[in-house]
């Protein structure tokens, strides 16, 4: 009683193929969402410096420091002048400040000459 096979079977490519499409859909989710960097003021590299730089703090407020020292905003040229145009400036900023206001600072102390103007960050 031998049967002549005639068809193919597709039941089990049906059920492979069903696994697969889940497995990629479950994985093209887990991507997407991943792609989008959620805290900004962390950083896995972080540069060391062996000079003393001109620290400049901006806090969430909008409050702004020169060393830990508190200054008014319109100060800040007059404050920076004594200081050396080829002296690094490091920005802290506080990671719920406004990007408008830390651009305008870094605008404003780039303005005044330094060249060598990065940004504090913590490492992770």
């Amino acid at each position: 009683m031998e049967r002549d096979i005639d068809q193919i079977n597709v039941i089990p490519l049906v059920d492979v193929m069903l696994v697969l499409l889940v497995i990629v859909l479950t994985t093209a989710t887990f991507i997407s969402t991943g792609q989008i960097p959620v805290n900004l003021a962390k950083a896995k590299a972080v540069g060391d410096r062996k000079d003393v730089p001109i620290v400049i703090t901006l806090t969430s407020e909008g409050g702004l420091f020169l060393n830990d020292k508190p200054i008014p905003d319109a100060d800040l040229p007059s404050a920076l002048t004594t200081q050396s145009r080829e002296s690094a400036v490091v920005v802290r900023a506080d990671k719920a400040t406004m990007l408008e206001k830390f651009v305008a600072l870094v605008d404003e102390i780039r303005g005044l000459g330094f060249q060598q103007v990065s940004l504090e960050v913590i490492r992770l």
